[in-house]
């Protein structure tokens, strides 16, 4: 048996999506910038702004030119968080953040540090929740942005951006919300104190290579791409048709009786685990998660051993944070919350989707509990 539970690093492409995406490689070909010299052209721009509103409609915006269309998540965070920096760096150069953001956001932060903007770091509770109020104390007259995250890519906590966002603009201050990992499993957002918001179409199973980044009426950012004036002036480049019009069928068939399965698996395997194999500590809170993320940490084992024996047996996993495992360093998002290095290497996540059955779950939770007490004999600590 083959299973896939790595969905939280990407999704596999919903087949309607795909019979979507096909007659714009075949038909509709023309580049929407055409528009002024061809009908072709036309049509295709056409067809690009009726997806720009219906997906503008979606998130609950205003305006069309609200509705950025990037290469993806990374590009979209690199364009809210550097934009905006560039943008206001007159009215102040301090940034806030949090320390268990995507590595986009993260980087792009510290790459503004070498240029001279100052940037404040949030600490995490055990969690992974940003306290509300340390970060009230963090506002100051030159804070430009402050970026939390909506839904936490490796464990799955979800901020109170509700409360978050309201408080950094009753302070007038720009705030961006990667949601990523977080939209629209979580669909009824709260835009009103939203300024910026990054989506990622192929963590719900749309294709990659394109990225949505909201952008609210009034906020002012500075292209980081140069060349063209597509996307309203604010990102160059031609745009990817195909995966502009699978995004908009991604976010078409989205359904909340499909989330409300995943959740209902997503607690069986929990249980399960609970169950059968002892030692365990559960790095996801019970409370304000994500419905389709369980994050693990199996005592006295290497998460990279338990990672790869899951996928001789056909399940795919990850071990720490997915863009961070390549190196083998422990989770920086675990260390943050105040794991050990030890329990931090001992962890691993698996997110679901609506293709994972009740079946998949019992042969992981079977395979796995043979593969924990194989390497427990193994652990130098000589826990079985």
């Amino acid at each position: 048996m083959r299973v896939y539970l790595d969905n939280a690093t990407s999704t596999k492409v919903d087949d309607r999506v795909v019979e979507a995406m096909v007659p714009f490689f075949r038909d509709y070909y023309a580049l929407p910038s055409s528009q002024f010299t061809h009908s072709y052209g036309m049509e295709v721009n056409d067809l690009i702004s009726d997806a720009r509103e219906f997906i503008l409609q979606k998130i609950g915006g205003t305006k069309l030119e609200e509705i950025i269309f990037t290469s993806g998540g990374t590009e979209s965070n690199n364009l809210a968080i550097k934009g905006t920096a560039y943008a206001n760096q007159k009215k102040g150069k301090h940034i806030v953040t949090s320390s268990i953001e995507h590595l986009s956001v993260i980087e792009s932060a510290k790459k503004l540090e070498k240029e001279g903007f100052e940037i404040t770091f949030l600490p995490v509770d055990q969690n992974g929740y940003v306290n509300i109020e340390t970060l009230s104390k963090s506002l100051r007259d030159d804070t430009i942005l402050v970026s939390i995250q909506m839904g936490n890519h490796e464990t799955g906590t979800l901020q109170n951006i509700k409360e978050i966002s309201k408080i950094v603009k009753q302070k007038n201050i720009t705030f961006h919300t990667d949601a990523s990992i977080a939209w629209p499993y979580i669909e009824d957002v709260e835009i009103n104190n939203i300024d910026l918001m990054t989506i990622s179409p192929h963590k719900f199973h749309g294709p990659k290579g394109i990225g949505i980044l909201y952008v609210k009426k009034g906020n002012i950012l500075n292209k980081i791409i140069d060349g063209g004036y597509n996307e309203n002036n604010l990102r160059a480049g031609s745009e990817n048709t195909p995966g502009i019009m699978g995004a908009k069928k991604a976010i078409e068939i989205f359904s909340k009786d499909d989330v409300k399965r995943i959740e209902e698996l997503r607690n069986y395997l929990r249980e399960k685990i609970e169950v059968k194999i002892p030692d365990v500590e559960f790095n996801t809170p019970v409370e304000s998660s994500l419905p389709h993320i369980l994050n693990c940490t199996f005592k006295y084992v290497e998460g990279e051993a338990i990672s790869l024996k899951l996928d001789f047996e056909g399940i795919a996993v990850t071990t720490g944070s997915a863009c961070y495992s390549r190196n083998l360093q422990a989770s920086y998002i675990l260390i943050a919350m105040g794991r050990t290095h030890e329990q931090s290497h001992g962890s691993i996540r698996f997110s679901l989707s609506k293709f994972n059955t009740k079946k998949e779950i019992d042969y992981t939770v079977d395979k796995l509990k043979e593969i924990i007490k194989d390497l427990r004999i193994l652990s130098p600590l000589g826990k079985e």
